[in-house]
């Protein structure tokens, strides 16, 4: 078991305060996150926590991501920076931060995806007494953390904290944020030259990360935008909308009518980010 002490100052007087966490919830995995989570939720809600049935620090203003959707590909390291506000006029000693997801936090089958940190998050003092901004990082690795762990979609926030008096406090739905596959488009337009007034065709391929395989994988049945942007133009105009096969594959024709360049774009899912295609030129005599 790892002890805290933590000294901190409140209306001038210095209060120890040696905070005794749970075993469960100081594991050092980055797998154990979703114990170490529910081992938080279950034991605040049994043994240390107040009486009030969320305790007495308050937590507020969470910003995930920059207020940014979470891409991950499948593979390096996603730094993800998560500020928040927690109030507590017994002072904070500490707080822990997870994103998570499922439907209860403090039980085995209610979570199906759990994300920790590596460190504790930081918490600074405000000029106002009780009132503190912190700061957490969570390090996502997709090759590891997000293999037979959650799915894309809509993950949850959850926030903890000890005061100096060893009182414990949760929020387990503070925010939400969504983590999305990264996703990759291509373009091809031939023939190139083309004569004017003649057809093209445009291929291309759509993919997602696959967390579980560790690469990209066609996208199925989507509907991704042929767009053009006539030469000497910084805009481009959606000519059609076409379905992705069953493998990602892209294909269609379109007349060619003065130079410029085509390319694919894809809006984006629920769980999938949206990607477009480099223009690909296409001189027309």
């Amino acid at each position: 078991m790892r002890i805290r002490v933590a000294a901190v100052t409140v209306s001038g007087a210095v209060v120890l305060s040696a905070l005794a966490l749970p075993a469960a919830a100081q594991a050092s995995e980055r797998t154990a996150a979703s114990t170490k989570l529910r081992s938080f939720a279950s034991d605040a809600s049994t043994t240390v926590r107040p009486n009030d049935s969320l305790g007495n620090t308050k937590f507020s203003n969470a910003v995930i991501n920059g207020g940014k959707d979470i891409v991950l590909g499948v593979t390096g390291t996603k730094s993800v920076t998560v500020t928040y506000t927690a109030t507590d006029q017994n002072g904070v000693a500490l707080t822990e931060a997870f994103l998570w997801q499922g439907t209860d936090s403090s039980t085995t089958d209610g979570i199906t995806g759990g994300l920790g940190t590596d460190d504790d998050p930081s918490c600074t003092e405000t000029a106002t007494q009780g009132v503190y901004n912190c700061k957490a990082v969570f390090n996502i690795h997709p090759a590891t953390d997000m293999k037979d762990n959650g799915v894309a979609g809509t993950w949850k926030l959850f926030l903890g904290a000890w005061d100096l008096y060893a009182n414990a406090s949760y929020n387990d739905d503070v925010a939400t944020t969504a983590i999305k596959k990264a996703s990759t488009l291509t373009a091809n337009a031939t023939p190139e030259p083309v004569k004017k007034g003649k057809t093209i065709t445009v291929t291309g391929k759509l993919a997602r990360a696959n967390w579980s395989t560790g690469k990209y994988a066609g996208y199925a049945s989507q509907p991704v935008k042929l767009q053009f942007r006539k030469k000497g133009s910084s805009t481009y105009t959606t000519l059609k909308t076409v379905k992705t096969s069953t493998t990602g594959v892209l294909k269609t024709t379109t007349k060619a009518t003065v130079d410029g360049y085509y390319r694919y774009a894809f809006a984006g899912t629920a769980t999938t980010a949206s990607s477009t295609a480099t223009g690909d030129f296409v001189d027309v005599r």
